[in-house]
């Protein structure tokens, strides 16, 4: 998961749809559904979000 941000960069107010702690990656799903993850379960799911062919960005910088 190295892919930067192209969409509106992520800021303190996005959480992980997990357990609430700050956003560091996107997921956009076939659908067009987003999901936001911390790096810890960005990295728990990646393997079904590839599976899913969701296009993943992850922040470059501290929001």
């Amino acid at each position: 998961m190295n892919a930067t941000l192209t969409s509106p960069e992520l800021t303190k107010a996005d959480r992980c749809d997990r357990c609430g702690a700050a956003a560091r990656v996107r997921a956009k799903l076939p659908s067009g559904a987003e999901l936001l993850f911390c790096q810890h379960h960005a990295n728990e799911h990646q393997a079904k979000l590839v599976e899913l062919a969701a296009v993943i960005e992850v922040a470059t910088s501290e929001a």
